[in-house]
């Protein structure tokens, strides 16, 4: 399941790679299901700090095979009709982001 006009990329070949401006982006496990959805300033810090603290110790970034991320000035808004689409499309919230942090933002 594609969700955004970005090509399919493999997480750990070139995520590291990414420009450091503002964004979406959506974070695959091997069966291509989005399991995050996340909005950012700077893609490129907060991807470093993925690899850097938060892949090696939390389980669900530790599913993420593939990413998708487009660049946007709109990044909240966007994100959140992201989710809305995916919460259509398959009854289901991205299984790591909560309804909690959904609700507060």
């Amino acid at each position: 399941m594609e969700l955004l006009d970005d090509k399919m990329r493999v997480w750990l070949e070139s995520a590291k790679f990414v420009k450091p401006t503002s964004g979406i982006y959506v974070l695959y496990n091997r069966s291509k299901e989005p399991i995050f959805v996340g909005e950012t300033d700077n893609l490129e810090k907060t991807f470093t700090e993925l690899f850097d603290t938060d892949f090696n110790s939390d389980d669900c970034m530790k599913k993420t095979a593939f990413y998708q991320r487009i660049f946007t000035d709109n990044q909240k808004q966007e994100q959140l009709e992201l989710i809305e689409r995916i919460k259509n499309e398959t009854g289901n919230y991205p299984s790591c982001n909560s309804e909690i942090e959904l609700q507060t933002q």
